[in-house]
C-alpha cells in the first residue's frame, strides 16, 4: 500500500526556540488508513497536523504528503488547495456568509469548475443533512450544523488526505456521535486517508490505528 503521509524526525518550536512542541516526531500513514492521534492538550497533536498540512513550517525534519515535499513553499500551497482537507475544532466558517458561500471558497481558491462544484456540494450537503440549510447564513446555524458544514467544506475539492483537529470537541454528545459517524463514513466510502487529533479514546478506538503522543513525542500505538 502506498504511503499518503510521511513525517520523519520533525522538530518544531515557538518563541524563537524557547518552547519545543515537536521533538523528533516520525509518522507513516498508508493510503486509506484512518489514524487517531491521542494525548492530552499541549502534547503536540494540533501542531503535528499543522505541520503535515503545511500551515506550520518545521525547524528541521522531512514531511511529505502523497509523495510531495511539504517543506517546499510552492508545494504547500498546491497541496492545501487540491490534496488536503482540514476540519478544525471550531468550524472557522465566515458567519455572515451563507453555508453555500462558505463551502464554495476552497473551490474558488483552487480555480475549480463552479457547475461541477455545485453538484458536489448538493451531494455532500445531502449526505451530511445540511442541504436545507445551504442558503442560511452561518450565524443562523446550530453548532452541529456548522460543524457538518465545515466537514462539507473540507471535502469540496475531494482531497486525498483529510486532517481533523478535535472535530467533535465543541459539540454535545448527540451531535458529536453524528458528526463522527458522518466523517468516518465519508472518508471510508471514498477510500481517503484521515489523520485525526482527539482526546476522546472512545471515538479513537473506532479508527484503524491509535497513536499516543506525550510531551511532543510519539509514545507508540494504543491497543
Amino acid at each position: 500500500m502506498e504511503t499518503q503521509v510521511m513525517v520523519s524526525d520533525v522538530w518544531k518550536s515557538f518563541d524563537n526556540g524557547r518552547i519545543e512542541v515537536l521533538k523528533g516526531v516520525s509518522l507513516m500513514v498508508p493510503n486509506g488508513e484512518i489514524v487517531a492521534l491521542c494525548g492530552t492538550s499541549g502534547c503536540g497533536k494540533s501542531t503535528l497536523l499543522n505541520v503535515i498540512s503545511g500551515l506550520e513550517e518545521v525547524d528541521r525534519g522531512d514531511v511529505s504528503v502523497g509523495g510531495y515535499d511539504v517543506v517546499r513553499e510552492s508545494t504547500r500551497v498546491d497541496l492545501l488547495r487540491h490534496h488536503i482537507g482540514y476540519v478544525f475544532q471550531f468550524h472557522h466558517l465566515m458567519p455572515d456568509l451563507t453555508l453555500e458561500e462558505n463551502c464554495m471558497v476552497p473551490v474558488i481558491a483552487a480555480g475549480g469548475n463552479r457547475a461541477h462544484a455545485l453538484e458536489r456540494l448538493a451531494e455532500l450537503a445531502e449526505a451530511t443533512g445540511v442541504a436545507h440549510r445551504l442558503k442560511q447564513r452561518v450565524r443562523e446555524l446550530s453548532g452541529g450544523e456548522r460543524q457538518r458544514g465545515a466537514l462539507v467544506r473540507s471535502l469540496m475539492n475531494d482531497p486525498e488526505l483529510l486532517l481533523c483537529d478535535e472535530p467533535t470537541g465543541a459539540l454535545d454528545e448527540k451531535n458529536r456521535e453524528k458528526v463522527f459517524e458522518l466523517l468516518i463514513e465519508l472518508v471510508r466510502s471514498r477510500g481517503r486517508t484521515l489523520v485525526m487529533a482527539t482526546h476522546d479514546l472512545e471515538l479513537a478506538r473506532r479508527c484503524d490505528r491509535m497513536i499516543k503522543m506525550r510531551d511532543g513525542r510519539m509514545e507508540g500505538e494504543i491497543h
